[in-house]
């Protein structure tokens, strides 16, 4: 059975490695060393200031609107995981949906402006499978009302633009370090920040809001433990040669696939990761077509993301007509570090069988 991704997972004894040190502090959460070392690692890595390691990428988007007090209307995007509405609603605030654009799939500058009131709290928008909309625009937008701009960046781990790091961009960004993930600490996530005084009330609340043994805050258990910063670490060691299998993968599929209709345009000016592979088809049934043939040999596609968010029963409805159609029209195609060229050529041919 081939399955849309397939999680990295290290040689054992390299693993093991880092566990003797965790059996031999027997600090196994709270802060760990691994932990400070992994965050350390990561912050010269992605030349980030501030890099706060935590459970998953959810309570990262949680901390962060905690953190910067948000309470009220958030501008959102339509075409996410569940996990980036769920965590405005969940934090007491109300998502306001922007329609995404219909080339990029990300929410960009002209949407955000359209939906900005006096009551916007904030802009919460997806680097959707790791693509990058109009960054500076949105950040000049964010100023210009003084509404703080986050980023869910649960895909775009190791993800550029104009040569650094996108999770520079706006005042804070988050990522997921789940098992699916390019890169993964089994499970996890971060937040990341160039702001000194955000990061260090998001470590705070992190941990029960409390240093030492006084309380300072209500915060909430965001903590991780040594096993997962452990996974990281080693993990962290591979994604450069992961990164690189990937992209081989995605260009075979680039030469194989013949979809009728216009393919998904990544921004120019990053360097990807090569997350996902995500095809637009000219329509769902072209789609429902394909995924049953794959079905049949053992083949699980995903309908990353679908449905779009906006139609959902637990938020009020707001009209997507561009999220609403790519929801039904995007499928993400098998894709690890160990696909091999065989996998790909019977995927490719079957999907293109598909529309005779």
């Amino acid at each position: 059975m081939i399955h849309v991704t397939k999680s990295f997972l290290p040689d054992l004894k390299e693993y093991v490695s880092y566990l003797e040190r965790v059996w031999e502090s027997n600090h196994l959460t709270n802060d760990g060393p691994l932990l400070r070392e992994l965050e350390q690692k990561l912050r010269d890595y992605l030349q980030v200031e501030h890099v706060i390691f935590v459970t998953n990428g959810t309570i990262a988007l949680q901390l962060a609107l905690k953190a910067l007090q948000i309470k009220g209307e958030v501008i959102t995007t339509p075409f996410s995981y569940c996990a980036t509405s769920n965590a405005i609603l969940w934090e007491g605030s109300t998502p306001i949906f922007a329609d995404i654009d219909a080339h990029s799939l990300t929410v960009e500058s002209a949407q955000i402006r359209s939906k900005i009131t006096s009551t916007t709290q904030a802009i919460l928008t997806t680097h959707v499978y790791g693509n990058a909309g109009d960054l500076e625009a949105q950040e000049a937008l964010a100023a210009e009302n003084h509404i703080p701009l986050i980023y869910d960046g649960a895909h775009a781990f190791g993800v550029t633009y104009k040569g650094k790091s996108i999770f520079n961009y706006g005042t804070v960004s988050t990522c997921s370090f789940h098992a699916t993930k390019v890169f993964h600490s089994v499970e996890g996530g971060a937040v990341m920040t160039n702001d000194a005084k955000l990061a260090a009330k998001i470590i705070e609340l992190r941990s029960f809001g409390h240093k030492n043994d006084e309380y300072f805050s209500a915060g909430i258990n965001g903590k991780n433990s040594e096993f997962h910063a452990a996974m990281g670490l080693v993990n962290l060691g591979h994604f450069e040669q992961i990164r690189n299998y990937r992209k081989w993968a995605c260009a075979l599929y680039d030469n194989l696939l013949q979809i009728p209709g216009e393919a998904i345009k990544f921004n120019v000016h990053i360097d990807r990761n090569y997350s996902y592979y995500p095809v637009l088809f000219p329509n769902e049934a072209s789609l429902l077509k394909a995924v049953a043939a794959l079905q049949a040999v053992q083949i699980n596609p995903r309908r990353y993301f679908y449905p779009s968010l906006n139609t959902v029963s637990f938020v009020d409805k707001q009209s997507c007509p561009i999220s609403e159609n790519i929801a039904l029209r995007v499928l993400c195609l098998p894709l690890s570090a160990e696909i091999k060229e065989d996998e790909i050529r019977l995927i490719s041919d079957l999907v293109n069988q598909s529309f005779n």
